[in-house]
């Protein structure tokens, strides 16, 4: 990849963007993770103001560590991001407690996991329109495209995507290439929507480069059937789910009515 060529056609993009938009300002959310890193570099590197915001539900210690060394990072080296935390635990706590409970635990914790993403969501629109912001979405090609790994109305709400059509890998490399924090670049990647610091991989069944692999398989028209090994299983894991998260990837159905029906 392009190191160099790739961030000013990305920066580029997203300020054209935001003047299009007739606004001046972007809010991100800030993990301790890879894309968010990347994204958060790529807005401040427009000159336009950037609010990166925390937003710590029950997290662990590593993620809580890792934002607040790329927010110092940051702020030392672009005057145009400041940083909002929104501790969001005893909201979640309160709301846990209120909504039911099914006897399959695993349902609930994801359900729960969930309910942490947009929760996200809220406060970063919240703090977007305090200051008249766009909301920068961190998706990457193989979460947003591929298997569908993210929150709808959670992570998936946001208002543009500048990484939405870079793999995992080509994320680290350029992450690397601008000087995101070693800790950052070294963490095993983790939605953090869980009290356990549980990795992507450990919740996917495969890593991302191994899902990289496969989208480009499928889309040259192979199956698990071509392959055999960890190479078959991988394109199982791959096209199960992506065919069961298509609803995330899509437009929302829109049921047209006839004409006729509207006599």
């Amino acid at each position: 990849m392009k190191n160099e060529e790739t961030r000013q056609y990305i920066t580029e993009w997203i300020a054209s963007y935001a003047k299009k938009s007739k606004v001046s300002a972007f809010v991100v959310g800030v993990s301790g993770g890879i894309d968010s890193a990347l994204v958060s570099t790529l807005c401040a590197q427009t000159g336009l103001k950037v609010i990166a915001v925390t937003m710590p539900i029950h997290q662990a210690k590593s993620h809580v560590s890792r934002a607040m060394e790329h927010i110092s990072f940051l702020k030392g080296k672009y005057p145009n991001v400041s940083h909002v935390e929104i501790d969001l635990t005893e909201a979640f706590d309160i709301l846990a407690k209120t909504l039911p409970v099914c006897a399959d635990e695993k349902k609930n914790l994801l359900c729960l996991a969930n309910t942490r993403s947009r929760m996200r969501m809220t406060a970063l629109y919240h703090v977007a329109g305090q200051n008249g912001a766009l909301v920068a979405g961190t998706g990457n090609k193989i979460e947003d495209f591929g298997v569908g790994f993210f929150t709808k109305w959670g992570d998936g709400g946001v208002d543009f995507s500048p990484i939405a059509d870079m793999t995992k890998t080509e994320v680290f490399t350029l992450a690397a290439y601008l000087g995101v924090c070693e800790s950052i670049l070294k963490a095993e990647p983790s939605d953090g929507l869980f009290d356990t610091d549980q990795s992507d991989a450990m919740q996917i069944g495969a890593t991302y480069p191994e899902l990289e692999w496969a989208m480009e398989m499928v889309e040259k028209g192979m199956k698990s059937s071509d392959f055999t090994g960890r190479d078959a299983q991988v394109i199982d894991i791959y096209t199960s789910r992506h065919a069961a998260n298509m609803h995330k990837m899509r437009p929302i159905p829109v049921c047209k009515l006839p004409l006729s029906l509207h006599e």
